[in-house]
């Protein structure tokens, strides 16, 4: 005779949990209940759908199984998310004697094998040629094809989707945003009547911003197709088509040998593979003329981290960002200095990214409706999940993020200011006149 799944689950989870100290209760199937510990704040619920729920979460025991049983509704998670991934490490990490191990997993397999439909856009199938411009363009598009009114719902009015910089932790998304745009244009030491090439301008939030603020030309490089649209759109909504434009290009297409005074790329370089970071520094180091600086914004992993962590085994390679590469800071140090370009700058801002990352989750969060309407429920779960994570990889050290600042010599001139506070603390410059 077969014993309850309801009470198997609930006494295989108190074996599991055995030593964690539990700030979420578990809800099951049938209304069954296990409290957080007495004298713990309940932060999220975690929900087992079905008598295998358990089953589809921990086995095998990975993040990849655990992310899939929660975007295709095995389990759900009520509350707060950001507090679910220190339980989801001690699952993963906690040392058992294998014949522990053993015991528990014959206990998974005896609960029933069943998982609910796997429904929705699911996970990223790239054709071609690794690192060719075709395979590229169709894993940029599995991401940011996606749906500008998707997008819209947790970005900024900008549509910004990179880290804000935060003068405090109590700014708003919209003030962080804008002062991270500004923090670049100040950090490149635009001046107007200076071309600018932005190499992944997204939606041309940045673009926008420098030709109005600090009066520069501006072209911007996507090889997102909504992307490009929109931004041309809001350009010429803002009377600036005359100094600014978006084009739908790889920066491998784009020949403008010394073309521009300054380069930027804002989190895109995670999109260029490894062995090709040296590259497209190379490239971008033919855009500037002498004396021109690059502000590259990216993630960065920590050095003995084994691997890129957006490969096609992992959550994030396979629904997020197909073909992504994160390297150590070394790594692109090493990649932009093998093309020429002397080492000014590093900073890091992984806190700012934390930051940003739980306003986004609270937005999507509060547009749940909207989002399913604009794309799916499994979609919205995908980017809940994916955010959060990143911000909990972001606050406990996993990853950072980096800006570094690159100088192309000029017989050895520099014409940089001698210190930080004769850089930063610059003005904005009047813009130039429009039309």
């Amino acid at each position: 005779m077969r014993s309850d799944p309801a009470a198997a689950t609930l006494a295989l989870l108190d074996e599991l949990l055995d030593g964690y100290s539990c700030d979420f209760a578990v809800r099951l199937w049938n209304g069954a209940h296990r409290n957080a510990d007495a004298g713990r704040p309940e932060r999220f619920i975690l929900v087992l759908r079905h008598p295998g729920a358990l089953r589809a979460l921990l086995w095998l025991p990975s993040r990849l199984p655990m992310a899939e049983a929660y975007i295709y509704n095995d389990v759900d998670i009520e509350g707060d998310i950001h507090a679910v991934f220190p339980l989801g490490h001690y699952l993963l990490s906690a040392h058992r004697p294998v014949s522990e191990r053993l015991r528990l997993a014959r206990a998974l397999l005896s609960l029933p094998s069943e998982r609910r439909p796997r429904v929705g856009r699911g996970r990223a199938r790239i054709d071609g040629r690794r690192f060719s411009l075709e395979r590229d363009r169709h894993a940029v598009t599995y991401h940011y094809d996606l749906s500008n009114d998707f997008f819209s719902l947790y970005l900024d009015r900008r549509m910004v989707y990179t880290c804000a910089y935060f003068d405090s932790a109590e700014d708003d998304l919209e003030t962080a945003q804008e002062q991270k745009l500004d923090y670049l244009c100040r950090k490149l030491r635009l001046r107007p009547g200076e071309r600018l090439l932005d190499i992944g301008c997204g939606w041309g939030g940045l673009c926008l911003f420098a030709a109005e603020h600090y009066g520069v030309d501006v072209l911007g490089i996507t090889i997102s197709r909504p992307q490009a649209e929109l931004a041309n759109e809001r350009i010429r909504a803002a009377g600036l088509a005359d100094r600014c434009r978006v084009e739908l290009l790889d920066y491998r297409e784009l020949e403008a040998p010394e073309a521009f005074d300054k380069v930027v790329s804002v989190c895109m370089f995670e999109a260029v593979a490894e062995k090709r970071l040296p590259d497209f520094f190379a490239r971008a180091q033919t855009f500037l003329r002498p004396g021109g600086v690059l502000v590259n914004q990216g993630l960065g992993r920590r050095y003995h981290e084994a691997g890129a962590s957006t490969n096609g085994r992992s959550f994030m390679g396979r629904y997020v960002f197909p073909d992504g590469s994160i390297v150590p800071i070394s790594t692109a140090l090493r990649a932009a200095e093998s093309a020429g370009l002397e080492v000014r700058d590093v900073e890091g801002l992984r806190e700012h990214y934390v930051l940003t990352l739980r306003h986004w989750v609270a937005r999507l969060e509060a547009e749940h409706d909207a989002a399913v309407r604009s794309a799916d429920e499994t979609q919205y779960r995908i980017w809940r999940l994916y955010m959060a994570g990143s911000a909990h990889a972001m606050a406990t050290g996993r990853l950072n993020l980096y800006q570094l600042l690159l100088l192309k010599p000029d017989r050895g001139a520099s014409g940089l200011p001698l210190t930080r506070e004769g850089w930063y603390a610059e003005s904005r410059p009047a813009p130039a006149a429009v039309g």
